[in-house]
C-alpha cells in the first residue's frame, strides 16, 4: 500500500500543472551522502548508466565525481527503478542531491506507488528528507519523504496547485 492515494495527489502528477520534470532534492548533504546514493544504485536491482559528456562508463567514487573541474563535462547518473521509469541524478554539488523524473511515466496509482517507493528507499538510506517541488520552484515542496514519519507525506494542498495554475493562465 502506498503512502499516498492517486485521487488525492493527481494534481501533483499533472505535467501541465507541475511541469513534466519536477525537481526532487535532498538538502544538507555531503560527499558521503552522494556515496551512499552511488552504493544504493550499485547494490539495488535497478538498471543504471553513468556518463560523462554523454560517454558511458563505470560509476566512480562520489568524491571523484564531485571534485572534477568546474569546466568538466556534464555528469548524469540515469537510474531505472522499474522498467519505463527514468530518474536522472546530476551530481554537481556536494551540498545537495538533486534529481528529476518524468511525470508522464508516473500516472495513476501505480505511478504514485513507484515514486513513493523510490523516495522512501532513498530517504531511509540517507536518513534525510527528500522533497519534490514543481519544475523550477525550489522553495515550495508539495510532497516528500519525511524521516520522522518514515513515509512520504503531503507538504502542500493538491487543490491549491490547480487553483494556482488556473490563476497563472
Amino acid at each position: 500500500m502506498s503512502d499516498l492515494v492517486w485521487d488525492d495527489v493527481r494534481n501533483f502528477f499533472d505535467p501541465d500543472l507541475m511541469g513534466a520534470l519536477p525537481d526532487v532534492s535532498v538538502q544538507g548533504v555531503a560527499v558521503e551522502d552522494w556515496q551512499t546514493v552511488f552504493d544504493l544504485v550499485r547494490s539495488s536491482d535497478w538498471g543504471w548508466e553513468y556518463s560523462e559528456g554523454g560517454v558511458s562508463g563505470p560509476l566512480p567514487p562520489a568524491v571523484e565525481v564531485l571534485t572534477r573541474p568546474a569546466d568538466a563535462d556534464t555528469v548524469d547518473l540515469r537510474v531505472r527503478p522499474v522498467p519505463g521509469v527514468l530518474v536522472i541524478f546530476r551530481p554537481m554539488s556536494a551540498e545537495e542531491i538533486d534529481f528529476d523524473f518524468d511525470l508522464r511515466e508516473l500516472q495513476g496509482q501505480q505511478g504514485v506507488d513507484i515514486l513513493c517507493g523510490f523516495l522512501t528507499t532513498l530517504g531511509r538510506q540517507l536518513g534525510k528528507a527528500v522533497t519534490m517541488t514543481a519544475e523550477g520552484d525550489y522553495e515550495n515542496p508539495v510532497l516528500g519523504f519525511d524521516p520522522g514519519a518514515d513515509r512520504v507525506v503531503l507538504m502542500a494542498d493538491p487543490e491549491l496547485v490547480q487553483l494556482s495554475a488556473v490563476a497563472d493562465r
